[in-house]
């Protein structure tokens, strides 16, 4: 197996715990391709309206203030790097607090299309290609991307990863978090979560996330291939 694709652009969506943030970093490391988590950018902006006294649950404020913040992401699949205007953002966008107004910072339009065009930007200038993760990415953000997957899992076993991560976290709460957020992010009018028409699905229910990523890296693979 090669350890270097040429310029590839691959968009990986799915929901939380299916293995998509770990399984992305792993292949785009293994083909030396970049790697962008936009969750994290989601968060950032979420972080920085919860730091600056933005009403996140007025959509009207959110929107107002969605073009200020400076967002960078590093694109190191080894070490992804986040930052808002300047500070490191990589420890407190993952706190309980910003991860429960995520869904709704994201729903506003005004939000995605700043997000969405910093995302495309990134894309565009990886010259090696690159890995995008997320929730939008093929059906909205990188329609035209050269390979799109869809990682799923069953509630259960994307409730016990997660609780892992977490560390002592519930997983019968995290479950219930886990299906609010889905259907949040599903419902929601401008890009939902969902997989587009042309996406290879994977579910990584009883897949160990050594056999998810080799799954992955085979279908880059297969794709470089045929073209």
């Amino acid at each position: 197996m090669s350890d270097t694709v040429e310029s590839v652009i691959v968009a990986i969506d799915g929901p939380s715990g299916t293995g998509k943030s770990s399984t992305s970093k792993a292949v785009a490391a293994k083909l030396g391709l970049s790697y962008l988590d936009t969750g994290a950018q989601y968060r950032a902006i979420t972080w920085w309206m919860i730091t600056n006294g933005v009403d996140v649950a007025d959509a009207d404020a959110v929107a107002s203030a969605a073009g200020k913040p400076a967002i960078l992401s590093g694109t190191d699949p080894s070490h992804p790097t986040i930052t808002v205007d300047g500070l490191d953002a990589s420890g407190p966008i993952r706190t309980q607090d910003v991860t429960s107004k995520v869904s709704a910072v994201s729903a506003v339009p005004e939000v995605r299309e700043r997000i969405t065009e910093l995302q495309r930007t990134i894309a565009a200038s990886a010259v090696q290609g690159i890995v995008v993760e997320g929730r939008d990415i093929g059906t909205t953000v990188l329609p035209d991307a050269d390979l799109k997957i869809f990682l799923t899992a069953s509630p259960e076993a994307r409730a016990a990863r997660r609780s892992g991560e977490l560390k002592g976290a519930d997983v019968h709460t995290t479950r219930e978090a886990l299906i609010k957020r889905d259907a949040a992010d599903s419902s929601r009018k401008t890009s939902p979560l969902a997989k587009a028409d042309d996406a290879v699905e994977v579910d990584t229910t009883d897949l160990t996330l050594q056999q998810v990523i080799e799954c992955v890296v085979t279908l880059i693979e297969e794709k470089r291939a045929d073209t």
